[in-house]
């Protein structure tokens, strides 16, 4: 875990200072609505950095973090869909293309357009959200539509009835300030 925090500081190296943020304990939650069975997993451990000077952010979470109520569901997440052990993690890389002012308690709603990485497949997105400043707390919140085909995640005919096409990915980040 803090392998990945390092990576994602390396790569505001030139830009960490006062107007980084980072997140180590971001939530992240999947769920997917399909006729014979709800799947609903979450993630503490998604780490993120947001320069709030730039709008460049990046966002990781280990798939094998994702925590479900059954184990043999966690079990074939992670190895027969997400194949866990060859793509070990969800990214996002990109930028806020707002505006942002921390020193202003608000909520603003925020489009960030980058790279979003799942399984292997690189995909240019464009994903909304909100983020709060609240007493010199930032926090950034999201829920976008991830389609299973968009990625190479395939769904055996099996139990197409138990998989659903498409995932909602929730998101929800709580930024301290980087110090060097």
């Amino acid at each position: 875990m803090k392998y990945i925090v390092i990576i994602l500081l390396v790569w505001f190296s030139n830009q960490a200072g006062q107007d980084t943020y980072v997140c180590k304990n971001a939530k992240i939650s999947l769920f997917s609505k399909a006729p014979l069975e709800d799947i609903d997993a979450t993630s503490n451990t998604g780490t993120s950095v947001l320069n709030v000077a730039t709008g460049d952010m990046a966002f990781s979470v280990p798939i094998r973090s994702f925590t479900f109520e059954k184990s043999l569901m966690q079990e074939h997440f992670n190895e027969n869909y997400m194949e866990s052990d060859k793509y070990p993690n969800a990214t996002f890389k990109g930028k806020i293309q707002e505006k942002l002012d921390v020193t202003k308690d608000g909520s603003y709603p925020v489009n960030a357009a980058g790279v979003f990485e799942v399984h292997g497949v690189k995909q240019t997105r464009t994903i909304k959200g909100t983020v709060t400043v609240s007493k010199g707390v930032v926090s950034l919140a999201s829920t976008f539509i991830v389609a299973c085909k968009d990625h190479n995640i395939e769904i055996p005919q099996l139990v197409f009835q138990k998989i659903a096409e498409t995932i909602q990915i929730k998101v929800a980040a709580s930024y301290t300030l980087y110090k060097k």
